[in-house]
């Protein structure tokens, strides 16, 4: 019975792997190949020393991911790099699909193609080493006590309200990059950034900055989300939502997540 069973799977799983090499064939730039392509270079955490084919890093990990779930070996992936302004130009591209952080924005779906999202980006904590050092905590309690400041016209002000809820109206401002000048000159404690953004910000403009916390993505109401970026028209697009849907239904993305944007960085998720 146990033999039948596992022939079975092998049948299903071998039958699955079919099914995805067909739908892919004809579709690639390359018969049998998947070109991606990432950025030049490719930065922490989404790839780990610039080294896509290693599949460390959390693009990485999904690029490889994806390909697996359309049929492809790993040897069959072949890697190219653009730069992120390039990618996003009308036209014809060499690359099957791209992964560099490409928000999903309709103005851009008017002269490229994207997937369905592989990431919704989390809002995180943004803050310096001496706020840590003066007790603030990865938790909402903690968090209230803190003089918060904003950009007034993004989406992090009502989320700052309704999940915060700080004691201390938050302060203003008219962009993010005078919310980083005002916490450089400690007129505020933290803001909410979009994770991409807040590691970009702690690790190259903010000498002791520190991402405190991040909360879940279904905790904003309009989280920034993250496609894989095709030539517009491309066939192959059906192709790879369905390599999508089937790692989002198996929980492969969340377990991806998990490794490279929670452990890999070491922001805590705020519950």
């Amino acid at each position: 019975m146990r033999l039948l069973l596992t022939t079975a799977i092998a049948g299903l799983i071998a039958t699955t792997a079919t099914a995805q090499n067909d739908c892919a064939a004809g579709k690639t730039l390359t018969e049998g190949k998947l070109t991606i392509a990432t950025g030049n270079p490719a930065y922490y955490p989404w790839v780990m020393d610039d080294a896509p084919e290693s599949k460390q890093g959390f693009e990485a990990a999904v690029a490889y991911a994806v390909a697996g779930e359309m049929g492809f070996a790993d040897e069959d992936v072949v890697w190219v790099r653009s730069s992120f302004d390039q990618a996003i130009q009308p036209g014809a591209k060499d690359f099957d699909f791209n992964m560099q952080q490409f928000s999903i924005t309709p103005e851009r779906e008017e002269i490229v193609d994207f997937s369905q999202p592989y990431y919704a980006a989390a809002m995180a904590v943004l803050t310096r080493k001496p706020v840590v050092e003066g007790g603030a905590e990865a938790d909402v309690a903690s968090l209230k006590g803190l003089i918060w400041g904003a950009d007034a016209n993004t989406t992090a002000v009502p989320m700052l309200n309704e999940i915060v809820a700080p004691e201390k109206a938050p302060l203003m401002y008219g962009d993010n990059t005078d919310v980083v000048e005002a916490m450089k000159a400690n007129q505020i404690d933290a803001a909410l950034f979009d994770l991409p953004t807040a590691l970009y910000l702690s690790a190259v403009v903010l000498d002791d900055g520190v991402i405190l916390g991040q909360f879940p993505a279904d905790r904003s109401e309009n989280p920034d989300e993250f496609g894989l970026l095709m030539e517009e028209g491309n066939p192959l697009k059906s192709c790879v939502n369905a390599a999508l849907t089937s790692l989002k239904d198996n929980g492969t993305l969340a377990t991806i997540e998990a490794q490279w944007l929670s452990e890999t960085t070491g922001v805590p998720v705020i519950e």
